[in-house]
């Protein structure tokens, strides 16, 4: 007996898994992974700082949203300048590339597709790091108990960097196995470091 056919939908899927161009979302999607990104690892390290040397509650989720905020605008500004540097440079070969060939309209349309978007790279970083900042400042806002309040920030903050890597690596075609680990690792190693070294300082009586 042979061997069903596969359906017309199925083997539209199966092309459209193929020759799916994953490069198309990676304006958005690395300005967006490296936003919230940051914004976990570096708003979680911050409290987890502020944690070493002061337990109240309040200096802690106070500390994280000036950071959020100065974070965010930082990767907004940053990525916008960034990108509209990289659009500078394609747009200058785009034109180099027109005046030595003789390639057709639509060929040049589907150039100018590709192009970085800045303020979509902008918005994403920004609303990107905002998000991941949220994290560490809603599981540390509610618990008053010092020594539990940083390790449920902790916590949080490992579970949301699987996520992310997570659905960083699924959209983007590559292995999750291999970015979730690396991820996680690096948050741990940001707020460890952090927490040490500002424990070591303030252990010394730094007077201001």
């Amino acid at each position: 007996m042979a061997a069903p056919n596969p359906s017309h939908a199925q083997k539209n899927q199966c092309n459209f898994s193929k020759d799916f161009d994953y490069s198309q979302r990676a304006q958005w999607l690395r300005a967006a992974v490296l936003g919230a990104n940051d914004g976990l690892v570096s708003i979680a390290s911050l409290m987890m700082g502020i944690g070493a040397v002061k337990e109240d509650a309040e200096v802690m989720v106070l500390t994280g949203f000036a950071g959020l905020f100065a974070g965010a605008c930082s990767m907004a500004i940053g990525e916008f300048v960034s990108m509209y540097s990289q659009l500078d440079i394609e747009i200058a070969q785009m034109k180099r590339e027109k005046r030595m060939t003789n390639n057709g309209q639509n060929e040049e349309e589907i150039q100018k597709e590709k192009l970085p978007n800045p303020f979509q790279a902008a918005l994403a970083s920004a609303l990107a790091f905002a998000l991941g900042a949220v994290v560490p400042l809603l599981a540390a806002a509610f618990i008053a108990n010092y020594k539990v309040r940083l390790g449920v920030v902790v916590a949080a903050v490992t579970l949301a960097l699987i996520a992310f890597a997570g659905v960083g690596a699924v959209l983007g075609g590559t292995s999750v196995a291999r970015s979730c680990p690396r991820v996680v690792l690096g948050g741990w190693m940001a707020m460890g470091i952090t927490f040490g070294l500002t424990k070591l300082i303030g252990s010394n009586g730094l007077q201001m």
